[in-house]
């Protein structure tokens, strides 16, 4: 049976313990961390904010609707994939369905969506691309294919009174490679294209 003085010590040794892992690890290897963050790689470590004008508008890694408060699409921008977070690209859910390929809910929304972008777009059900009508497994995904964008083309020029060629040409000049060149697939960030959109000329 240990004396009241060995316990003593034993627990002043587990307090400084305690107190030094706290400033060495909780404090020190953090502000260390976040100072090769802003040091090396500021734009990420801060989110990656994307600015119009003088106003940061979004994030380059989470994607945002272009819908009206009832959920129709602006015709008037690039509209972004569906999302299953929350109630649309909720940054604090974000989550997939986790809907199987033979959900019979996944199979109708998949459905509504076709003929709700068929309309929008003029365009038959076959043309249009996977990921205009099914969500990112994180509920987040700010891309949309090239295929999805190029798609559009014809409806936001139209809306805008701009020239086709145009819009098409403004969609090319935002198409990110693969990583690394080969590392996922190309890719169109809808809210670059749609500043980029806001600023084009007829």
């Amino acid at each position: 049976m240990s004396s009241p003085r060995t316990a003593f010590r034993q627990t002043w040794v587990a307090v400084r313990a305690l107190l030094i892992f706290t400033v060495v690890l909780g404090i020190g290897y953090t502000a260390v961390i976040t100072g090769i963050g802003q040091l090396a790689l500021p734009w990420q470590a801060n989110g990656s904010p994307i600015t119009s004008g003088n106003a940061t508008v979004g994030s380059a890694l989470i994607g945002q609707g272009f819908t009206d408060k009832k959920g129709n699409a602006l015709p008037e921008w690039f509209q972004s994939r569906p999302s299953a977070a929350g109630d649309g690209y909720d940054a604090t859910a974000s989550s997939g369905s986790n809907y199987g390929p033979e959900n019979a809910d996944l199979i109708t929304a998949i459905k509504e969506r076709k003929a709700a972008i068929a309309k929008l777009d003029g365009v038959p059900e076959s043309s249009i691309p996977p990921d205009a009508v099914t969500a990112s497994a994180s509920g987040l995904d700010p891309h949309i294919s090239p295929a999805y964008a190029l798609l559009q083309v014809d409806r936001v020029a139209s809306v805008r009174n701009l020239p086709v060629a145009s819009v098409k040409k403004l969609v090319e000049s935002q198409i990110q490679a693969p990583d690394l060149g080969y590392l996922g697939q190309s890719r169109v960030n809808v809210l670059e294209l749609n500043i980029a959109l806001a600023k084009l000329k007829g």
